[in-house]
């Protein structure tokens, strides 16, 4: 017998809503966390990354809600949503509101980067569901301008990212405004220990949901890994770019001035790319992701803070420009591909310097990735790469590259000279033909030179 949402005990009006959605059936993690939900019991659900927990939790809450009947008081929540990023806070709320149309049910989201006395306004008539990201909540609490005494349902969405971005210490601030007398719902993608001491300390006697194995990525993903220096992972982006122009592409960097730096460089190639980081405004990441939402955009540059949260089904293909160091992250990165029963492709690049990194989430994964280019660097060319941070050398005063402040570039100044540095990359005139590839990988590099500084491998993704 198939599963409806009808099935499940879902309220006629939430019913109603969901078929003007693209929603038809329940998900797993949908058709075994609803009835307990429903149920009043405390859920830990875990679940990979676009397999419907908002729904899972959002539905039977909601309908919850709709049984009271009544607005809540001024300044009052009734039901609190923690999410660790401002983009999965957005969704959250625009799922919410779709489930509610119609109804009186009043969804406000909280998030830090917009107006703190906007949010204290809106907050006025009170809340029915809260969409907060942990910070900016406390900010409101301090202020007097919420209050959480009278909320009856508490939601850690992405609560292992929340770990990873050090929302625990305000994960208790927040726990000690609302009534011990609640029900609770911890939703994650993966379940380190710390994850089951959050649950110990704030379910009772949870239900545990579990639909897939923690860490484990979507099957329709076809994964890859591409052995390649780092000074050459730009044009190699480029063809892998060039190869599907039609589709849609999430690029993931590791640091902001990095991943700001690729997509200029991509602009500066003629792709029609974005970037959104933590350099980024809310307003100019929330117009950024609404260009690459409705195809403006063919390319997103991103840090892993839009690792969870986007759900864009046109996305096709996710390239790990910069390998993850955190390894479960991999997991959320390739995750924003093959949404809504669509198949993609992540395509991982790794330089020597990142050869742990890989190692790491082949031991998440319990299998090594498919080598589509290059062959895995050896120990002598790993030993022989600068770690993150490294000093290459730099004098007080001087910025990138050991280059003096408001200096001419080292190219520049050398231009003419036998054996001289050329500029990283510079934008390719259109009517030029590309280069041939050269040989790339870690079984045809050359040993890097002793001598060298900062070798042609690192000019690049080291911002």
């Amino acid at each position: 017998m198939t599963t409806t949402f009808e099935s499940l005990g879902l309220s006629p009006k939430l019913v109603a809503a969901l078929k003007l959605t693209k929603l038809e059936t329940p998900t797993p993690i949908q058709a075994q966390a609803i009835p307990h939900i429903l149920a009043g019991r405390d859920l830990m659900g875990l679940a990979q990354t676009g397999t419907g927990k908002t729904a899972a939790f959002g539905l039977p809450l909601l309908h919850r809600i709709l049984d009271l009947g009544h607005p809540p008081g001024p300044k009052n929540v009734r039901a609190l949503i923690l999410a660790p990023t401002r983009e999965l806070a957005t969704q959250i709320k625009d799922n919410l509101e779709t489930f509610t149309k119609g109804t009186a049910v009043r969804v406000v989201m909280v998030v830090g980067g917009a107006s703190l006395n906007r949010q204290a306004a809106a907050l006025l008539r009170g809340a029915d569901v809260l969409v907060a990201t942990p910070g900016r909540l406390i900010d409101l609490l301090e202020r007097g301008d919420v209050s959480l005494e009278k909320c009856g349902y508490l939601v850690l969405d992405e609560a292992d990212h929340m770990l990873d971005m050090g929302f625990i210490h305000s994960l208790r601030k927040i726990a000690k405004h609302i009534p011990q007398k609640r029900q609770t719902m911890l939703f994650s993608a993966t379940m380190p220990k710390d994850i089951e001491e959050i649950a110990d300390t704030y379910l009772r006697d949870p239900i545990r949901v579990q639909v897939a194995p923690p860490g484990k990525p979507v099957e329709r993903i076809s994964q890859g890994v591409y052995y390649i220096p780092n000074g050459d992972k730009a044009r190699l982006l480029e063809e892998f770019l060039k190869k599907h122009p039609t589709e849609q592409a999430l690029v993931f960097g590791r640091t902001k001035h990095g991943s700001e730096k690729l997509m200029k460089l991509l602009v500066a190639w003629g792709f029609k790319a974005g970037s959104i980081h933590g350099n980024k405004s809310q307003g100019q990441r929330d117009r950024t992701l609404t260009e690459f939402r409705t195809g403006q955009l063919d390319v997103l540059v991103a840090t892993d803070v839009a690792a969870r949260g986007i759900d864009i089904p046109t996305v096709r293909h996710v390239y790990n420009f910069d390998m993850p160091n955190v390894p479960e992250n991999y997991v959320h990165r390739i995750g924003r591909t093959a949404r809504a029963g669509a198949d993609g492709t992540s395509v991982s690049f790794c330089a020597p310097v990142e050869m742990g990194e890989l190692l790491a989430i082949e031991k998440l994964l319990k299998k090594p990735l498919p080598v589509i280019g290059g062959a895995p660097w050896s120990a002598e060319m790993v030993a022989a790469a600068p770690k993150p941070g490294q000093n290459r050398g730099q004098r007080p005063g001087q910025g990138q590259g050991g280059q003096k402040r408001g200096a001419q570039p080292p190219a520049q100044r050398a231009a003419g000279k036998p054996g001289a540095a050329k500029p990283s990359y510079p934008p390719r005139p259109a009517s030029s033909k590309p280069k041939a590839a050269k040989p790339m990988g870690g079984g045809q590099s050359p040993a890097r030179p002793a001598s060298s500084a900062r070798p042609q491998s690192e000019r690049f993704s080291r911002g």
